[in-house]
């Protein structure tokens, strides 16, 4: 998993491993009371792999995955992301991390109610300092390919609620991240409009994206090809999914 160099640092060794994360571990403070959330994770996630991350209640699944976001440090322990350890990086280098490798899909969709899809999808490329008309063929390219090429100009208030999360996958990945982060991403959604959200990514993934999923649910989890499971801030066990749900089946998201 880990070497060392001539000064002591951690190296990453696996070229397929687009994370490496060794002895990871978080602690916060409650009171008085120290709470160790991640407690010596040590994983690795390959490039086009699809990894769910389960586990209950406080068992340190959003700790984990803040910190392969980007969007918390460790106490201590090493992450390696393309060979970079950013466990150690400034909140400026971080941030660089996060619009440029990593896409994120969220539960409550975060969209800004105001402005149409394509406004909505092409926000990280403002960031990013791209020019308007790049930008603006960049996000209708993502959201026709989510099937939304036919909403560019519809508001969240016009869309059901699958339309919201297919918006929101199309903004995670319209910088093209080398990994989309999706927490809870059915959790909001009926049955049906759940399963072709998992459609949806499960055939991103059949497209070669990198895709780490939070769940807490058993059958979400089964769509991913490995399964992490926490238990109070460690990593109980790692499964394979010999049978995804959708292994095999001949999906289409345009």
């Amino acid at each position: 998993m880990e070497a060392v160099s001539a000064n002591g640092t951690p190296t990453s060794t696996t070229d397929r491993s687009l994370i490496e994360v060794h002895d990871l571990k978080k602690r916060y403070m409650m009171g008085s009371q120290e709470v160790w959330a991640l407690d010596g994770v040590t994983l690795s996630i390959e490039e086009g792999d699809y990894v769910a991350v389960m586990g209950p209640s406080g068992s340190g699944k959003s700790t984990l995955m803040n910190m392969l976001g980007c969007l918390d440090t460790p106490t201590s322990g090493t992450y390696f992301l393309r060979g970079e350890d950013v466990s150690t990086f400034s909140d400026d280098e971080l941030a660089e991390i996060r619009n440029h490798e990593i896409g994120f899909v969220f539960q409550t969709f975060n969209l800004l109610p105001r402005v149409n899809c394509l406004r909505n999808a092409e926000l990280p490329l403002i960031y990013a300092g791209m020019s308007k008309t790049k930008r603006r063929e960049r996000a209708a390219e993502a959201l026709r390919s989510v099937g939304l090429g036919d909403r560019l100009d519809h508001r969240p208030n016009e869309l059901s609620g699958g339309q919201r999360q297919r918006v929101a996958t199309a903004r995670a990945l319209v910088n093209r991240p080398s990994l989309l982060l999706a927490d809870e991403p059915t959790g909001n959604l009926d049955t049906e409009t759940g399963d072709e959200i998992m459609q949806l990514l499960e055939g991103l993934h059949r497209q070669g994206n990198t895709i780490l999923l939070v769940t807490h649910e058993e059958v979400i989890a089964r769509h991913a090809r490995r399964v992490i499971h926490l238990r109070d801030g460690k990593l109980e066990r790692i499964e394979s999914v010999d049978d995804p749900v959708l292994a095999g089946t001949d999906i289409s998201i345009r």
